[in-house]
C-alpha cells in the first residue's frame, strides 16, 4: 500500500494525538490526590511532619486534633498496632508512621483488608526522620492488618 505524503503525515499525526491523549488521560488520574483523614494529639510533632509527608506525595489530609483513641476504635484497628496518629483513606485504616509510598501501594492493589499499620514510633520513618535524630534510623515493618485483627508484613524497612 502507497500513501502521499498527506496521508503519511496524517497518520503520524493521529498516532501522536493518540499517544498524548492516552498519556494525559493516564497523567491525570495519577494526579488526583486522595482525600485522607487524620486523628491526633494537637500537640504532637512527629504527626505534623507525617501529615507534611504525605501531604507531599499526593494526599490531601483532613486532620482532627482531639487525639487518636477514640477514632482507632470506632474504626477497629487493635490496640496492639497503636501509634500516635490514626487515618482513614479510601476505606482504609492507617495507624502510625506508614510511608505514602505504601498507602499508594494499598490503594493501588485493593485488598482484602483492615488497612497498614507500624506500631510505635520507630525512628526514621516518615515524621520521625527529622535532623533531631540525628540520621539514625530503626529497622521497622509495614503491616498489613486483616479484618480479623491478624496481620502479615506488607514491607520491611531496615
Amino acid at each position: 500500500m502507497t500513501y502521499t505524503f498527506n496521508e503519511k503525515n496524517l497518520r503520524r499525526r493521529s498516532l501522536f494525538i493518540s499517544l498524548f491523549a492516552l498519556s494525559s488521560s493516564s497523567f491525570a488520574v495519577a494526579a488526583n490526590p486522595f482525600s485522607i483523614q487524620v486523628w491526633k494529639d494537637p500537640n504532637c510533632g512527629c504527626c505534623k511532619d507525617w501529615i507534611a509527608h504525605i501531604e507531599k506525595n499526593n494526599f490531601v489530609a483532613k486532620v482532627f486534633e482531639q487525639g487518636n483513641n477514640a477514632a482507632r476504635s470506632r474504626l477497629g484497628m487493635p490496640q496492639k498496632f497503636a501509634s500516635c496518629h490514626t487515618a482513614l483513606v479510601e476505606g482504609y485504616v492507617i495507624e502510625g508512621h506508614v510511608p505514602a509510598s505504601d498507602i499508594q501501594r494499598l490503594l493501588q492493589e485493593k485488598p482484602q483488608a483492615l488497612g497498614l499499620a507500624v506500631p510505635g514510633m520507630p525512628i526514621g520513618s516518615p515524621g520521625m526522620d527529622g535532623s533531631v535524630y540525628g540520621g539514625k534510623r530503626d529497622a521497622y515493618q509495614v503491616l498489613l492488618i486483616q479484618k480479623d485483627g491478624t496481620s502479615k508484613v506488607f514491607h520491611s524497612y531496615t
